[in-house]
């Protein structure tokens, strides 16, 4: 009996290894342990990336196998905390200035990067946009409202989606969803809706959100999970059907997008306790869903 149990915890770790093996793609470039965005444009393959705070202004484009093939300055913005990368239908890419960690800033923005400037070292932004929450009148709110960080948005029809980061005292896994018109200037954000993931903040505290090419699905991003919203009209994203998947492993996960419309490019950072510093590559249809 205790072979057999012996082999069959040997065949669990197997298939369980196997699993992190063919979804792990590739291991960043040592310059780039603090990974906080990714993004697929049209007609290129490569995956671009930035760091959040304390990091470079740079956007580095990689390739499939984890090469740094392009690294951009940007000479005109500073890196304060920056979230996300995203991109429009035409591969314009957008950077988010908003990580709020501490829920006190008045400086939230979103700048764009030309695509015809894509193959330069240096480049200036096209514009800028800058934002504020309007159910936020404290700098910072009580500790239990503390629901203004943004770590992951997405553009779609020439507006942007964001997707909240709840750090409130006794977390309940609520995420807000937000819509600012992607139009220079200054904008308020329009409160859409929200969405509870679960009570346990390191499994379900939203660090990314992505839209598929087709604008079918929406993904959000937890440190194990993904939950992908489908068959919602217009840009009622929550109000559609969503499925949560769990992940093969738990690690310090801050960015995702889609490769395709059925296949997800998820990265984590590096953390001494959990490793990372990786990108992995999942189809949705081969995903366990979370009980």
């Amino acid at each position: 009996m205790k072979i057999v149990n012996y082999l069959l915890l040997l065949a669990f770790v197997s298939c369980t290894t196997a699993t992190k093996k063919e979804a792990l793609l590739f291991s960043f470039p040592k310059k780039i342990k603090e990974v906080s965005g990714i993004k697929t444009v049209p007609n290129s393959d490569l995956i671009w990336a930035i760091q959040d705070s304390g990091n470079p202004n740079k956007i580095y484009g990689i390739d499939q196998n984890g090469e740094a093939l392009q690294t951009i300055t940007i000479t005109n913005a500073v890196n304060n905390d920056w979230e996300d990368i995203t991109s429009d239908s035409k591969g314009n890419l957008y950077v988010g200035d908003f990580g709020n960690n501490d829920n006190d800033r008045k400086d939230l923005s979103i700048f764009k990067i030309n695509n015809e400037n894509l193959g330069k070292s240096e480049v200036a932004s096209d514009y800028s946009i800058t934002f504020n929450y309007p159910e936020q009148t404290d700098f910072p709110p009580n500790k239990k409202e503390l629901f203004y960080d943004c770590e992951g948005f997405f553009e779609m029809d020439n507006h942007f989606y964001l997707v909240t980061k709840n750090r409130s005292k006794n977390f309940d896994g609520t995420t807000f969803l937000y819509k600012i018109p992607n139009i220079p200037g200054n904008h308020q954000a329009v409160l859409l809706g929200k969405f509870k993931t679960c009570s346990d903040y390191d499994s379900c505290v939203i660090t990314s959100a992505a839209i598929s090419q087709d604008h079918k699905k929406v993904a959000i991003l937890g440190h194990d999970t993904v939950w992908v919203f489908e068959n919602f009209n217009g840009d009622n994203f929550f109000e559609g059907k969503v499925t949560s998947y769990q992940l093969d492993n738990f690690s310090q996960k801050e960015a995702i997008c889609f490769k395709d419309n059925n296949t997800l490019f998820i990265a984590d950072e590096i953390d001494k306790k959990t490793g990372g510093g990786d990108l992995y590559q999942y189809i949705i249809s081969d995903l366990k869903t979370r009980k």
